[in-house]
């Protein structure tokens, strides 16, 4: 299992439209993978569970993967919520 801080640095933070690529991007990984937010914890690659967390810019969030490409998967999420795709 790995942990990682993170902020979203998106311009529109975490609305639908970037949510929507954000679960793409957890759903290509076997890893179960979430977001915890201060004392919430959500699935990664849930619509309902992401959109709960009503994440503007600046966010700071922890991720957390388990399985065998949890190191891939966190990167590549890393990678996306800094806005570098």
């Amino acid at each position: 299992m790995v942990t990682k801080s993170m902020s979203v640095k998106i311009p529109a933070g975490l609305d639908p439209s970037t949510v929507a690529m954000f679960i793409q991007i957890a759903s290509q990984y076997e890893s179960k993978i979430y977001v915890e937010v201060e004392e919430k914890r959500v699935n990664a690659k849930s619509i309902m569970g992401m959109m709960s967390l009503g994440l503007p810019k600046g966010s700071d969030l922890t991720m957390i993967a388990d399985g065998k490409d949890e190191d891939k998967a966190l990167i590549h999420i890393e990678k996306y919520l800094n806005n570098e795709q």
